[in-house]
């Protein structure tokens, strides 16, 4: 994006790794606006901080990228499950906070990065309302589940802002970036690292080769008819049932507006 003579905002949780990135894409593009703002989605707070600097000193938002994930247990400061809270709720929040930004701004794109394992995921609302997660328990299992839970929450999510943005110039895409050797797993137990590292090495992708979906959904021209839809290896593919359902999509929406204290503002 940046040799392209994009602005970018890098919105990152960690100032020194943010920072520090910012400077090498500046370095390595020859483009000086690349610039490192603190976000923290594991904090709703964080989030509506994020979104308030951004609107009073940027003008123009073109493409917002959700791209954080984790897996692994633990609670956001709000006190939802981890993979939960991050992957979807300070998504769904941040996204809801600059969508009339991007109205202005239109033609523009939101992209929200799901994965493949969205199709072995559920959302118990039962269970949301009562322990404020996905899972009943942080065990090793129900952690890898509740990642799964999150990604298909993305595909819903794109699902329903794409109907809700019908008419508009804003489109939304989801997308599995192929399974890529990032720090995702630096949540997983010790053991679980061990295990997972070796393949890692051996057979996923690298950071260059896991963007390419996310930057055919963010530059290709003339797929503004498939806006809702998911993405994978720069194409168009079939998301599970689950993800096709648009009362599941509308009710997710609907519970995640009062979960984020959106529906107070609405």
């Amino acid at each position: 994006m940046a040799k392209r003579g994009g602005r970018v905002i890098l919105a990152c949780r960690n100032k020194d790794k943010g920072e520090a990135a910012a400077f090498d894409i500046r370095k390595e593009s020859g483009n000086n606006q690349v610039v490192f703002m603190q976000l923290d989605l594991a904090n709703l707070k964080s989030v509506c901080s994020f979104a308030e600097t951004f609107l009073n000193t940027e003008p123009r938002l073109d493409i917002l990228v959700n791209n954080a994930g984790v897996i692994g247990p633990g609670c956001t400061e709000d006190g939802f499950g981890l993979a939960f809270g991050i992957n979807h709720l300070g998504h769904f929040l941040l996204t809801n906070l600059l969508l009339e930004r991007l109205r202005h701004c239109g033609p523009s794109r939101v992209l929200t990065v799901s994965a493949l394992l969205h199709c072995f995921g559920n959302i118990d609302f039962h269970l949301l309302a009562s322990q404020k997660d996905v899972v009943p328990s942080q065990s090793t299992w129900h952690n890898f589940q509740g990642y799964c839970n999150s990604k298909l929450c993305n595909v819903l999510f794109t699902r329903e802002l794409a109907n809700r943005m019908e008419g508009t110039e804003v489109t939304c895409y989801t997308l599995h970036p192929g399974v890529i050797h990032t720090e995702l797993c630096c949540n997983m137990s010790q053991w679980l690292r061990l295990l997972i590292m070796p393949l890692a090495k051996l057979f996923f992708l690298d950071p260059k080769g896991g963007s390419q979906t996310t930057l055919y959904c963010a530059l290709q021209e003339g797929i503004e008819p498939l806006s809702g839809r998911y993405f994978s290896n720069c194409a168009l593919q079939q998301v599970g049932a689950k993800g096709r359902d648009d009362g599941l999509a509308k009710k997710l929406w609907e519970v995640s507006e009062k979960l984020t204290g959106l529906s107070q503002h609405a």
